[in-house]
């Protein structure tokens, strides 16, 4: 069979742009760099496979992963496009247990300016193994670092390949079709496959010209050997594979967009990551400012709660919320002094105004009580002024936590408008409450609160 024309306009590129690529993934690891050590162990796999391919890109290695269900031959793909025995190959199907990269030299491609450019045949598990859900979580993420796919089928594609191919194409990679183990069908047979394959059944899907037929590992054929003298005898015989068409296909697709492919590819691929490993990012980092700024809320409120010197407790509550400023800071990747927190604690307290002024009020009754009392009235207020001040705390910490949110600034708000947005979502009630439960539990553990 012969390669209808190509039709498909070929991508443009120039050094300039492919240089843009390798740009777009080393800027991704650089800003990995930037990650405490929770996140970098969390992030690992990501920064590896980042790695990977800016070394890819700077080999100018052109990655073509072979993907479909098992049994659809394609270790025998692999071997009969390299011309040996490369990949492993098993009746049984469900073989390839890991990902095996072929270098292909036959190929006869190199990507223009790198002259240690190679082409990798990339062999996947299959989609439909048997407990083999990672195994194709595997697959799918090296296709998602491939160049080019081949997607090998041998019949009409049932649902899991159906929608395999249909995530493959969504990720706007180009594919191949291959029809393999073409001598299992009669030539009608043959070309109504054909037919449903390059017209309405994968339309706008895979382009016509990228179908391809091929025998990879065809049937043992008799044949019947006549001698000189007329007699007669059967023999079995393993035809050559027939893989020409698609050698040329591949060729024919390498050598119209190649270096473009791959550019394209790492900066899709950059990109990807990059929000994977952001959003990744984000989610830890709000995770741990939650409980930072729930822990020193507690801390606060028992701070001031059982704190039997008057008038201590603002100064030891202002020392605590400036710490949890410190912490925040360190937590979004900002070094932040201590004379600066106190300022940005000042200044969103400042822009709380009114709102927060009922903290104040209950701490300075509560700190002229104990002064009357001579301290023995810090049991009779621990609730009231201890989540009073855990209040403010908490409110002071998801200020703070906005701030450090959008690069130490606070964005195109103004700081009273954040904060009343801030005292606006919180459950003031519930905050208290909890707080008030957290001093009560302490409160119970001391031996001496009776004698208070």
């Amino acid at each position: 069979m012969t390669d209808s024309p190509v039709s498909t306009k070929p991508l443009v590129t120039t050094d300039v742009d492919y240089q843009a690529a390798v740009s777009s993934v080393r800027r991704a690891i650089e800003n990995y760099q930037g990650c405490t050590e929770a996140e970098r162990r969390v992030l690992a796999r990501d920064f590896d496979e980042l790695q990977q391919m800016a070394d890819k890109l700077e080999a100018g290695r052109v990655d073509i992963v072979v993907f479909g269900e098992i049994s659809t031959g394609k270790s025998a793909l692999i071997n009969a496009l390299v011309g040996g025995n490369v990949t492993q190959v098993n009746v049984q199907g469900g073989w390839t247990k890991d990902i095996w990269h072929v270098p292909w030299e036959g190929i006869g491609y190199c990507v223009p300016g790198l002259a240690n450019s190679q082409v990798v045949l990339v062999d996947t598990p299959g989609l439909n193994e048997v407990e083999g859900h990672e195994r194709s979580a595997i697959a799918r993420s090296s296709a998602s670092r491939a160049d080019l796919v081949l997607f090998v089928t041998d019949s009409d594609l049932n649902e899991t390949e159906y929608s395999a191919l249909l995530e493959l194409a969504a990720s706007h990679k180009p594919i191949i079709l291959v029809l393999n183990k073409a001598d299992l069908y009669s030539r009608k047979d043959l070309q109504e496959l054909l037919e449903l394959f390059r017209g309405r059944r994968l339309i706008n899907i895979v382009d016509p010209e990228n179908v391809v037929v091929t025998q990879a590992n065809p049937r043992e054929m008799e044949y019947v050997i006549e001698a000189a003298d007329g007699s007669t005898r059967t023999e079995w015989r393993k035809p050559e594979p027939k893989v020409s068409e698609l050698k040329e296909r591949i060729l024919k697709v390498l050598n119209a967009e190649g270096k473009a492919l791959i550019a394209l590819n790492a900066a899709m691929f950059a990109a990807d990551k990059g929000d994977r490993m952001g959003a990744l990012r984000i989610k830890l980092r709000e995770a741990e400012a939650s409980k930072v700024i729930w822990s020193f809320a507690v801390t606060k409120s028992l701070a001031v709660a059982l704190n039997p010197v008057p008038a201590v407790d603002i100064l030891g509550g202002t020392a605590v919320d400036a710490t949890m400023v410190v912490t925040l800071g360190k937590i979004y990747g900002m070094n932040i002094t201590t004379s600066n927190a106190r300022a940005l604690v000042t200044s969103i307290l400042k822009a709380a105004g009114w709102v927060m002024l009922s903290e104040a009020v209950v701490s300075y009754a509560s700190s002229v009580f104990k002064a009357l009392t001579v301290g023995y009235g810090t049991i009779a207020t621990a609730l009231p002024q201890g989540a009073a001040a855990g209040y403010g705390s908490y409110i002071v910490g998801q200020a703070a936590r906005y701030y450090f949110q959008h690069g130490a600034s606070w964005g195109d708000e103004s700081p009273k408008q954040v904060i009343t947005q801030i005292l606006a979502n919180t459950d003031k009630e519930s905050v208290l409450e909890r707080l008030k439960t957290e001093i009560g539990k302490k409160i119970s553990l001391n031996r001496y609160a009776g004698d208070e």
